[in-house]
């Protein structure tokens, strides 16, 4: 137990100074002034004799941030990725500045990466991988190498994804040392309780666990394959099995060009207009028809392949809706379209979203208030993803049930809507999105159809495919978690969360006399 708490600790102490080296402490504070205990914390545990890094005093106090997260490795970076959808503990504006987070790091050496795929894939499926690259891309959790594979006969080129040696060990253990730091503030600090720093901190874990398992995105992106294979325009990479496990994941090279490469899509003769509209309505389509959404549609993940069609890449973070909220969300915004507030109120009186004794033309007098100011508005600033917002705050006062995977879906409306500006700045995200909603919603009236999706959900589990269905259940619960913020009490997660509170309780006294050891040690020593 002592060892334990040594090792925690000293994993603690080396977290503090890596915050000592950079400015994250001061840039934040100028944003959300965080509580005096806090800081001097944070000073006690990150005194150092060594001098601090220059600033960047070119660049804003958002880049200088981002670029302080960026440099502190991969832990900083997903906390930032993460506080950025957490304005409820950070403050709007500084969340504001963490969107721009580039999930970047240097690449590790290509022996390394060959050694993982041995190791995972085993000798005789390694060599028989022709001209592995250099790494093309380098992320905080992995990187991407091209490669070609011998695929039945046929030479394929791929994109062969390999995660950082020991990243989850890496991970882990700072995680931990962040949970216990979290611990120590709500301990001292009475009202930082409120914020639940222990189970964010505890979410995040959860969640970029996930992330570091790449059979979980494989199987992620399969299912979104099989979803999407009629769709026109639109073309989700085949995942090659035979070339994936737990730390390597291999599928198809995407041959194209990025969709925030503007010019150089208009200089293809591509309609960026046109591109626009398809993006919101693959987007709303997935969701509606397949209850199965790409949760993390910025420009970075979204290609044009020289066929012209939308590419996505990187399925680590999928959205699910079930039948329930797929019929609510699109009754709702064609209810909104059609400036219908009744029916939009209806849906939510059926739907059993509000309480019975909810006067309707009360609750359809609020949903007017939204959406009659919306439709005031320039094209270029109707927003659907504002408008679930808004719809979300105005209904709490109805004692409305907010569904989390309907906010995780609402959170990437707002990016994929953003997306679509950027390549036309007068998109009509009204008219785009009519023809999908009233299309769903005349097909599922259809008494057959229905029929047809209920004998479709059965054979559900097909898709998933049967080697991984506690890796995807696990995810779908923990994402679910992201979407809401939270974790229910009813989950495995919140029992482990009490569990990890429990252990760091026990040896409260002992850490902090260890901590004043450690601390003069660290000064004698470092």
């Amino acid at each position: 137990m002592e060892s334990l708490m040594i090792k925690k600790l000293i994993n603690l102490f080396k977290l503090g100074r890596k915050i000592a080296k950079s400015d994250m402490l001061s840039i934040a504070s100028k944003f959300k002034k965080p509580p005096l205990a806090l800081t001097i914390l944070l000073k006690i545990l990150s005194f150092s004799f060594q001098k601090k890094e220059g600033l960047d005093l070119d660049k804003d106090e958002g880049q200088r941030l981002s670029r302080s997260l960026e440099s502190m490795g991969t832990t900083f970076i997903k906390l930032g990725q993460f506080l950025a959808t957490r304005p409820d503990i950070i403050g709007e504006e500084l969340s504001k500045k963490l969107e721009n987070l580039q999930d970047r790091l240097p690449p590790f050496p290509i022996n390394e990466a060959k050694k993982i795929i041995k190791s995972d894939l085993g000798e005789e499926t390694f060599n028989s991988i022709i001209d592995l690259s250099e790494p093309v891309a380098a992320a905080s959790i992995a990187q991407v190498h091209k490669a070609k594979i011998n695929d039945n006969g046929t030479i394929k080129d791929v994109a062969i994804k390999i995660l950082r040696p020991d990243i989850k060990k890496i991970f882990n253990e700072e995680i931990d040392a962040m949970m216990l730091f979290a611990f120590i503030i709500e301990s001292f600090v009475k009202k930082t309780k409120r914020l639940k720093l222990i189970e964010v901190v505890f979410l995040l874990k959860e969640i970029t666990n996930l992330e570091m398992d790449l059979r979980f995105e494989a199987a992620a992106a399969n299912e979104y394959a099989e979803n999407t294979k009629n769709d026109a325009g639109f073309k989700v990479p085949e995942i090659y099995w035979n070339f994936t496990s737990e730390n390597v994941m291999t599928l198809d090279w995407i041959d194209g060009v990025s969709i925030r490469e503007t010019e150089e899509l208009k200089k293809r003769n591509l309609d960026t207009r046109k591109l626009a509209e398809d993006i919101i309505q693959h987007f709303l389509r997935h969701a509606v028809r397949d209850g199965f959404f790409h949760a993390d549609m910025h420009q970075g993940n979204i290609f044009i392949d020289n066929n012209g069609q939308i590419a996505p890449i990187d399925f680590g973070i999928m959205g699910r809706l079930d039948k329930v909220s797929k019929r609510f969300l699109a009754e709702i915004l064609f209810g909104f379209i059609q400036r219908d507030y009744r029916k939009v109120a209806e849906v939510h009186l059926m739907a059993g979203l509000v309480p019975k004794d909810v006067p309707i033309d009360d609750l359809a007098q609020a949903l007017r208030s939204i959406g009659e100011p919306i439709f005031g508005q320039e094209v270029k600033d109707i927003s659907g993803g504002r408008l679930l917002k808004q719809l979300f705050d105005v209904t709490e006062k109805f004692n409305m049930q907010t569904q989390p995977q309907l906010l995780m879906l609402q959170k990437t409306m707002v990016v994929v809507e953003g997306v679509a500006r950027k390549l036309n700045p007068n998109t009509n995200i009204w008219t785009t999105s009519k023809p999908v909603l009233e299309g769903w919603l005349r097909e599922t009236k259809d008494p057959i159809t229905n029929l047809n999706e209920t004998l479709k959900s059965t054979s559900e589990v097909i898709k998933r495919l049967p080697e991984f269905p506690e890796i995807m259940d696990k995810a779908n619960q923990a994402l679910t978690f992201l979407a809401n913020g939270q974790i229910p009490q009813n989950s495995n997660s919140y029992t482990a969360l009490n569990d990890k509170k429990a252990e760091m309780n026990s040896f409260k006294n002992q850490s902090i006399i260890g901590l004043l050891l450690l601390v003069i040690f660290g000064l004698i020593v470092f």
